[in-house]
């Protein structure tokens, strides 16, 4: 018999792919939305800093779920370790455009154009959010505040959120930075959460797949907080592993020994 048969859930739990409206809305994905706005609202730059696993790509997702397609042109990149020039490529791909140059004039001027149809023609706020920012070669610090400057840095057309681990503000003080930095007007930084929040979360995503009873027993939720230092991306394996060894055990609650026995097959 498999887990969700055993456990009676109705979708895979501790899934990384449930809907926006799905996410739990905590004090610190609040913050990150509050922070993205003002900068969306004042054509600046927001940075959202933390540690891997920590719910950075998920705050992004909420944010922008809750942006009106109507509304907001959202140019959201990956970033690599890679030129500028690969950034470029990257967002005039999000924007359905053929690159068909290699000159960074070419593709600014084309990206500016078409960031130009979206708030002339289309009446609609573009934004360019850019996941990974930390993986960045410090050159692109350099280079990529040209881009989010029109009209001779008088209108604010392309706000910018740079999503990271936290080298992504230590890289933002080096002074061929510093143009991009001057134009952060807000910042937020994602921590573990403590054991109250890391039942919540638990709790809320056992309802996400079905289950609306606690099948975690109190210690098995303070081994998955303690192992997973209240990230939630580790405690989403230590959550889903420890189910699986219940449930192989014909256990009906999870146990922290189950916890531990699922800590041995993850990093």
């Amino acid at each position: 018999m498999s887990y969700r048969v055993f456990f009676e859930f109705v979708q895979e739990p501790f899934g990384s792919d449930i809907s926006h409206k799905q996410i739990l809305v905590t004090p610190s994905l609040i913050g990150v939305e509050e922070r993205i706005h003002y900068a969306v609202r004042l054509g600046a730059v927001a940075l959202i800093t933390g540690e891997i696993g920590s719910g950075k790509s998920t705050a992004l997702r909420y944010v922008t779920g809750n942006l009106h397609p109507s509304e907001y042109k959202i140019i959201f990149v990956t970033a690599s370790a890679g030129s500028i020039l690969e950034l470029y490529r990257q967002i005039l791909s999000e924007l359905g455009i053929d690159v068909g140059s290699t000159s960074r004039a070419v593709m600014i001027r084309k990206i500016k154009h078409e960031v130009l149809e979206f708030v002339h023609g289309k009446k609609m706020k573009v934004v360019l959010i850019i996941d990974e920012a930390s993986l960045f070669q410090l050159g692109v610090f350099a280079e990529l505040h040209t881009l989010i400057q029109f009209e001779k840095d008088s209108k604010p057309f392309l706000p910018l959120v740079l999503a990271g681990q936290t080298n992504l503000i230590d890289n933002l003080t080096y002074r061929n930075s510093m143009p991009l930095a001057s134009r952060v007007v807000g910042k937020c930084h994602l921590q573990g959460v403590d054991k109250k929040g890391m039942e919540e979360y638990i709790t809320h995503h056992l309802s996400i797949a079905g289950v609306n009873r606690n099948i975690f027993e109190s210690a098995a939720m303070t081994a998955i907080h303690q192992g997973s230092g209240g990230l939630f991306r580790k405690a989403n394996h230590l959550a889903r592993g420890s189910i699986i060894v219940a449930a192989r055990k014909k256990s009906a609650m999870v146990t922290a020994e189950h916890v531990r026995l699922a800590a041995t097959e993850i990093f």
